[in-house]
């Protein structure tokens, strides 16, 4: 069956990203690892070659190309060299920061920050999770007070935020506080706190189980004086504009996992008619054909509601709960395959120089962060309950 999401102008930006990633990324992987960090000279080449950042209209220095298809065949060729935590980050700064600086700013906050993200020269970041709140979002304790009575008067901006993508090297971090306790979900603003930001201090990079060279911190607030200028969109309305970006955030994890778990699996397929075992390849053995056999016709099947739901976001149509239900069944089919294709590799399937294993550590996150796979159910599930009473 011919797949029809892509146009030959999308495969030719495959064949630049391909390049780009070949050249830029593949060879430094490893060390990148080693080192817990990527380095900020391949993001700003990635940026001003178009891995990311395509959406930034011209006047900006952006393509002001809205196609998500382009963001898919990044996703899809990353996945192909087991680039995971280069590709998170890719997804951080086009999928969350960028559709905030986009959606939620005035022209002179646009083009304060849209040039640095082109170039490269602006990292950002997303601060929602604490310590005590994940994805109950309404739990969230970080507060903000304006410093006056006048409107224009700055805020200050107290807190804790934990699990933050990119939150050791980002220039930007978008920040969701409290700031007024009895608006209930009227009362939460959206900050832009800046490097340099007194009272603004960096924690612990986190040790994570996968993804070692995407870094995950741990932000600190402690009466940062925040000027209105760095206010993203209405005060009071923070909790609504984190609520209108989830698809796509969820959209992005759908496409991640899916390249992820379709990539590793073709890398399996290969294996099992390289390896021998008792005289003929382990894929000629009846078990391992109907392994993949099974892992194949699951990753087709899920290839039609990947595909229907960028077309969906594309034509402004992809609705929170399509995006849960792909989060979190596309997610778990990612750990349920890479699971089994380690399996299929044998002992060499734990050798983190095999690149199943590297996906194995990495791709259990995925169940988590974006949503878990319980708040993905209970989406769904209240839609259901409405429908059914109706």
């Amino acid at each position: 069956m011919r797949r029809t999401l892509y146009t030959e102008d999308h495969e030719q930006y495959r064949e630049s990203v391909r390049a780009l990633l070949s050249r830029e990324v593949e060879p430094h992987l490893e060390r990148w690892e080693e080192e817990r960090a990527i380095d900020r000279s391949a993001l700003r080449v990635a940026a001003r070659t178009g891995l990311y950042g395509l959406a930034v209209p011209e006047e900006y220095g952006g393509a002001g190309e809205t196609d998500y298809r382009y963001r898919v065949v990044v996703q899809e060729e990353v996945a192909r060299i087991s680039a995971t935590a280069f590709g998170m980050t890719l997804g951080l700064q086009d999928d969350l920061v960028l559709s905030y600086l986009l959606d939620a700013t005035s022209e002179e906050q646009r083009r304060r920050w849209l040039p640095g993200f082109v170039d490269g020269t602006i990292i950002g970041s997303l601060a929602m999770s604490e310590p005590n709140t994940g994805s109950d979002l309404q739990g969230i304790r970080t507060s903000a007070r304006q410093d006056g009575d006048d409107p224009d008067a700055d805020w200050i901006l107290d807190g804790q935020k934990t699990f933050i993508s990119s939150g050791m090297s980002s220039d930007l971090v978008i920040v969701a506080a409290r700031t007024d306790p009895e608006a209930g979900s009227r009362g939460f603003t959206l900050f832009v706190v800046e490097e340099g930001m007194e009272g603004f201090v960096r924690g612990r990079k986190l040790a994570k189980v996968g993804m070692h060279s995407q870094d995950t911190a741990e932000l600190f607030f402690e009466g940062v004086r925040v000027p209105t200028g760095n206010v993203l969109g209405v005060p009071g309305k923070g909790l609504s504009l984190l609520m209108s970006h989830l698809p796509q955030e969820r959209l992005a994890l759908i496409a991640a996992t899916y390249a992820s778990a379709r990539a590793v699996y073709e890398q399996t397929a290969r294996y099992c008619f390289e390896r021998q075992a008792f005289g003929q390849a382990i894929g000629d053995f009846q078990n391992s054909r109907f392994v993949l056999a099974e892992m194949e016709t699951e990753l087709d099947i899920v290839e039609a509601y990947h595909d229907r739901c960028v077309r969906a976001f594309n034509d402004g149509e992809l609705t929170p709960v399509e995006a849960a239900k792909g989060k979190w069944y596309v997610s778990e089919l990612q750990k349920r395959l890479i699971d089994r294709c380690v399996q299929l590799h044998g002992g060499y399937g734990y050798m983190l120089e095999y690149p199943v294993a590297r996906a194995f550590v990495d791709s259990r996150g995925q169940t988590i962060w974006g949503g878990s796979t319980e708040i993905m159910k209970e989406i769904v599930g209240r839609d259901i309950a409405r429908r059914s009473r109706a």
